[in-house]
């Protein structure tokens, strides 16, 4: 959930590792929690998500949303998608439009349309046996296949927002 008082957000995409091991990389992120996350609506069914918090003052919600997108099939309607729903949480209706408003400025960035919902929040069921699943376990084939390349995303894109100590102590354990 995005809120400008608490500065929290919750993201869903591709696996809960992969997107806890991204915002954990990244100067500006205080606290980050996989698990399964739900909304309220039709399809209230849980998916995997992140729910993270944030600093606006050293990481804008702007670069949270930009590497969100670009870290898992932000642009598809895949097979996996009730597994996999591609989401950002908000618990408030100013959120949702902070949100929808930041997503038609990033749009430009993408050569096909970004199928990413803005949700309301109903539960975040938090995954007590693996979290911080990629920073104890580098040297996992699922964390070198499917992790690895989205913090080799942030080396390339977002050099100024990564938390190198934590980066090159997990890339240095692999090698």
């Amino acid at each position: 959930m995005f809120d400008l008082t608490h500065k929290k957000i919750v993201f869903g995409g591709g696996c809960h590792w992969c997107t806890e091991a991204v915002f954990q990389s990244l100067i500006g992120v205080t606290n980050v929690n996989q698990g399964w996350a739900s909304h309220a609506g039709q399809d209230e069914n849980y998916s995997e998500a992140a729910f993270i918090e944030f600093d606006p003052k050293i990481i804008p919600v702007k670069i949270l949303l930009e590497i969100h997108l670009k870290t898992h099939s932000s642009t598809s309607n895949h097979s996996m998608r009730d597994k996999y729903r591609s989401a950002i949480y908000v618990v408030k209706e100013l959120d949702q439009i902070i949100i929808n408003h930041q997503l038609l400025r990033i749009q430009s960035q993408f050569k096909k349309k970004i199928k990413t919902q803005v949700l309301t929040l109903a539960k975040f069921k938090q995954n007590e046996q693996y979290q911080n699943y990629y920073y104890r376990n580098p040297e996992q084939q699922f964390c070198d296949r499917y992790i690895r390349p989205k913090i080799e995303m942030l080396f390339n894109q977002y050099q100024s927002y990564i938390r190198y100590d934590k980066v090159n102590a997990a890339l240095q354990q692999h090698s």
